[in-house]
């Protein structure tokens, strides 16, 4: 997606930006809701997929899942997108000057090149996806043992009194946190 909208020009182009943005904007219940009207078992999509399998991806640690990839995948799209704009075409064009088609070029010249902000952005979504509540809680559900996650355990732990738990999940998710954002700044440093 983040190639697409860096190095193509075609319709709808602003309208696929917008709904890969969108998530980012939001606020995550709303992006929830819209998960599950489209992937509930009633939902647009999740009504065909029950009626074909008998599958349903709500209340499943596949909804878990999807809900965390749709909330990180702005930044994801965003970091990879400005590290593929920064690429000097110069260099692409003399790739195709030398033979290699669209698909070697980017494979063998814009993607090392831009892999720092690759990189970067793969960390940044992946922060963003591990602290993800509320589309996590309206797609997912909050069922122990099958789709609770470390901040739904946190909230959890917090509404039945249990602080010393608290604590430590938080602990442990704000020391993870430093240590993918350090990460991040550092790939994002090289890049530049």
């Amino acid at each position: 997606i983040a190639y697409v909208l860096a190095r193509r020009r075609f319709w709808g182009r602003s309208l696929v930006d917008l709904a890969v943005t969108l998530p980012l904007i939001l606020p995550p219940t709303v992006v929830g809701y819209y998960l599950i009207v489209l992937l509930g078992r009633r939902g647009l999509l999740g009504r065909a997929l029950y009626e074909l399998t008998g599958f349903t991806v709500a209340f499943t640690w596949y909804a878990a899942v999807i809900a965390a990839t749709v909330m990180a995948l702005p930044l994801l799209v965003r970091t990879v997108r400005a590290a593929i704009e920064s690429v000097d075409r110069d260099l692409e064009r003399a790739a195709y000057t030398l033979g290699r088609s669209e698909l070697r070029t980017a494979l063998e010249v814009t993607l090392p090149l831009a892999r720092n902000g690759i990189l970067a952005g793969m960390v940044l979504a992946f922060a963003r996806a591990l602290g993800e509540f509320g589309a996590t809680l309206m797609l997912a559900g909050n069922i122990p043992g099958k789709t609770t996650t470390v901040p739904l355990s946190i909230y959890t732990a917090v509404q039945t009194g249990e602080s010393g738990e608290a604590v430590a999940l938080v602990a442990a998710l704000t020391a993870l946190s430093c240590v993918v954002l350090i990460r991040a700044n550092r790939l994002g440093a090289r890049a530049a």
